[in-house]
């Protein structure tokens, strides 16, 4: 279950199901909101689309938070040409990877061949990982 505030998309629910049988939370915020957390929680002093903190697996609570910022999912949306939607689930999806273990930036590409699975699945735009590397 995806505990959050705000009306999302409900093929999050689906993403979230399909990974596991956790609760994660969820939370919007805009660009400014975005790039304090990023300084707070790992000194970068600029925003991001989208952070991920994992929690200490505990029965009856969220494995982690999905923090999005909507400014960065309006903008990539218009410029990749694919709806507001599409992108709130690709970092969505790239949030719970981080929180159930996977690190693009040290695996050998278990991340991005998880992310493709769930992508073809859904029949989702292209991940962030292969926007990244192009």
């Amino acid at each position: 279950m995806i505990l959050c505030e705000e009306n999302y998309p409900e093929i999050l629910d689906e993403i979230l199901g399909f990974l596991c049988e956790d609760d994660v939370e969820l939370v919007f915020v805009d660009s400014s909101e975005m790039r304090k957390i990023n300084f707070g929680a790992r000194d970068i002093d600029k925003s991001t689309d989208v952070l991920s903190f994992p929690y200490e697996k505990v029965l009856h609570f969220p494995i982690g938070s999905v923090v999005i910022n909507i400014d960065e999912v309006k903008e990539k949306a218009k410029f990749y040409g694919h709806t507001e939607n599409d992108e709130i689930s690709l970092l969505f999806l790239h949030g719970i990877l981080h929180i159930l273990g996977f690190d693009h930036e040290t695996d050998s590409g278990q991340m991005r061949e998880k992310e493709c699975e769930v992508i073809e699945k859904f029949g989702l735009p292209k991940s962030l990982i292969v926007r990244v590397e192009n």
